[in-house]
């Protein structure tokens, strides 16, 4: 009841402040195992994925600090939140996520690790590649665009265009369960490109060169279990 009364009250007020096209979130499972990432612009973000998946089963890694907020407490409790304690391998974190995957879950991931503000895409971090690897849960990019001129808006009392743009499903290739740093780095700008290509050209930041990137380490696939809307 309370998971229900918050995201009506948040999809509510995102509706007042936004114009937001989700259409495309239809092509998501409506349950997993699943993999689900995208881009991190601003505090927008995790508002709008989590209120417009639901009533859909997920849970997300959430940096440890923001639990300190009791307002943000509530909010990623009520969003099934997993802290994560970042800049170190949290074995704790990453065993609550992989059991979620069990329980065909969706799992939401933000790889850049941190807020861009810009809306310009920085380099991934490579955590996606464990996650991924130990579960074999199919991968989707989510790219969501619009945000970064949320505050100029707001300013002129406009509401703000979002767009969600939902990628292709695909899985790891990799040949070894512990690949090196090179090959972890090159995977992850594979895996970065895929929600590169969702979004506009302005967005794309570090992997702007969307017509060169490869896919030597990506599966791509036709339909996932789940897929039925």
């Amino acid at each position: 009841m309370r998971e229900a009364f918050v995201n009506i009250i948040i999809k509510f007020l995102l509706w007042v402040l936004c114009k937001i096209d989700y259409g495309t979130l239809s092509q998501i499972p409506k349950d997993g195992p699943l993999i689900l990432f995208g881009n991190h612009i601003n505090f927008l973000d995790a508002p709008l994925v989590f209120s417009y998946l639901w009533p859909r089963k997920f849970v997300s890694l959430v940096k440890k600090e923001t639990f300190d907020s009791p307002f943000l407490r509530f909010l990623f409790n009520t969003w099934h939140g997993i802290p994560v304690n970042r800049g170190t391998a949290d074995f704790t974190a990453l065993k609550t996520a992989l059991k979620a995957l069990e329980d065909k879950k969706i799992l939401v991931l933000a790889p850049e690790g941190t807020r861009t503000n810009d809306g310009k895409l920085i380099k991934g971090n490579p955590g996606i590649l464990a996650i991924a690897q130990k579960s074999n849960a199919p991968i989707i990019p989510v790219g969501l665009y619009g945000t970064e001129k949320f505050h100029e808006n707001f300013r002129k009392l406009k509401r703000t265009k979002v767009f969600f743009r939902v990628g292709t499903p695909f899985s790891l290739a990799l040949d070894s369960k512990f690949p090196d740093q090179q090959t972890r780095s090159l995977a992850t700008d594979e895996v970065m490109f895929q929600l590169a290509k969702l979004l506009p050209e302005q967005n794309r930041g570090y992997y702007s060169d969307v017509e060169n990137a490869t896919t030597h380490y990506l599966r791509f696939l036709e339909d996932i279990p789940g897929n039925k809307q």
